[in-house]
């Protein structure tokens, strides 16, 4: 079994962790403090140590302040390490607004955010072994539409023609699981059916018998700066890369069938 080094366990890349280590993997990973096991981000010395005998790596860690901390730290140690994979989890908002479009992994970056498209960039050119997966929008246990109803953080805004794909963490391990055994690249991790917001959240609340939040325009809703930031981007994610080159399916290829199972952990 292979050695992984994760910097950054958050929610996606903590999940990966225990599939990893289900099938025996050992697995290191660093978080800012270093707490729950973890190794502390700026203890050079203690990262340095895990990296060396690391056969796969794997950043999940966000640009900040408009520059990636990882590649500022530690990118000249990463482009050296003996390791025979490396993965970045980067973000579809790297495409910028495509009116609805579809795209692929050819389309040019030309994001809102600099620094995401300058890290998504400069992680692809730093190892020829390099696997940069775009991800959309993350849901999962404890992070769903249905967690958002059964809060009261629901809102259906009045934008008809709005779309967007998602990817349940589950199926974003099995991706980069996957690309262990494939071709480097860049990858769009993403499910099979793009579809309105306010489809998921009428569909979650129909599940949870919950009221349906009413229209609203998007100036009524009240929206954090981060949430009115997801409605100013419209785009179809493909996914034809990942499925021919690296044998990926996703477990749930809509939110309906990741919504059901959701559901059911919250029963």
């Amino acid at each position: 079994m292979g050695q992984m080094l994760i910097f950054g366990m958050g929610y996606a890349a903590s999940h990966l962790a225990r599939r990893l280590e289900a099938r025996g993997w050992n697995v290191s990973g660093t978080t800012r403090d270093g707490r729950g096991g973890t190794l502390a981000f700026g203890d050079r010395d203690a990262v340095l140590a895990a990296l060396r005998p690391a056969t796969h790596i794997l950043s999940s860690v966000p640009p900040s302040d408009g520059r990636d901390p990882v590649l500022d730290h530690y990118g000249d140690a990463i482009a050296l390490a003996g390791a025979t994979w490396t993965g970045y989890l980067s973000s579809t908002g790297v495409y910028g607004d495509t009116g609805g479009a579809w795209v692929d992994e050819t389309a040019p970056i030309k994001g809102r955010r600099a620094d995401r498209n300058l890290a998504d960039a400069a992680w692809q050119a730093l190892r020829g072994d390099m696997c940069v997966f775009r991800l959309p929008g993350i849901y999962g246990p404890g992070r769903s539409i249905l967690d958002r109803i059964g809060e009261g953080r629901a809102h259906r805004i009045a934008l008809p023609d709005q779309v967007f794909s998602r990817i349940h963490i589950d199926d974003i391990a099995s991706g980069v699981i996957a690309s262990f055994g494939g071709p480097p690249g860049v990858y769009n991790l993403a499910d099979d059916e793009p579809c309105p917001q306010n489809r998921l959240v009428e569909w979650g609340c129909a599940m949870l018998g919950a009221p349906v939040p009413p229209l609203q325009a998007l100036d009524e809703a009240g929206l954090s700066p981060a949430a009115r930031a997801f409605y100013a981007e419209n785009r179809r994610v493909a996914n034809g890369k990942a499925k021919r080159l690296l044998g990926w399916t996703p477990r749930y290829p809509s939110f309906r069938e990741g919504l059901v199972t959701l559901n059911g952990d919250l029963s």
